[in-house]
């Protein structure tokens, strides 16, 4: 019951700031599709096991700041790549192992790749990432399991 209201209240505070208007006909709008998606999640029975786990919470804003860093440093290698005379790409595809245990961080890693430029998530298998990558240099760097190591951290 107690995950049943924070999907209601999250669900709320989303349409809310979403919305910026507080009249009663969207207020009302936002009470009933509330209402379904809540109805929806219940009768799929994925209100309890969807649920994120607090300690992932906790972690998370650190792993962000860290996956921040790590894009700008992505994007300052693409941008010279691209501009600079001489820079070539030698786009590689690799599979990668995937040790995450969850659901969940298996596609917080998978979409970790796909947000950092020059890399893409071809595959997600349940043991393996199909990685495709612009440069040797980025797919040595996701070999190292710098990325999968701090997600792996997330589960504990």
């Amino acid at each position: 019951m107690r995950y049943t209201f924070g999907l209601v209240l999250a669900l709320s505070v989303f349409w809310l700031i979403n919305s910026g208007h507080y009249d009663a006909l969207l207020l009302s709008l936002g009470v009933i599709s509330v209402g379904a998606v809540t109805l929806i999640a219940l009768r799929m029975d994925v209100v309890d096991q969807e649920s994120i786990p607090l300690h992932l919470l906790r972690r998370i804003p650190f792993y962000l700041l860290w996956l921040g860093v790590q894009i700008c440093r992505s994007n300052l290698d693409l941008v010279r790549r691209v501009w600079l005379p001489g820079q070539r790409s030698t786009p590689r595809i690799a599979r990668l192992p995937l040790p995450q245990y969850s659901d969940i961080c298996r596609v917080v890693y998978a979409n970790s790749i796909n947000l950092t430029p020059g890399t893409l998530t071809v595959e997600l298998a349940p043991d393996h990432l199909l990685v495709h990558t612009l440069s040797a240099e980025g797919l040595a760097a996701l070999e190292e399991g710098e990325m999968s190591r701090r997600v792996s951290e997330l589960e504990q």
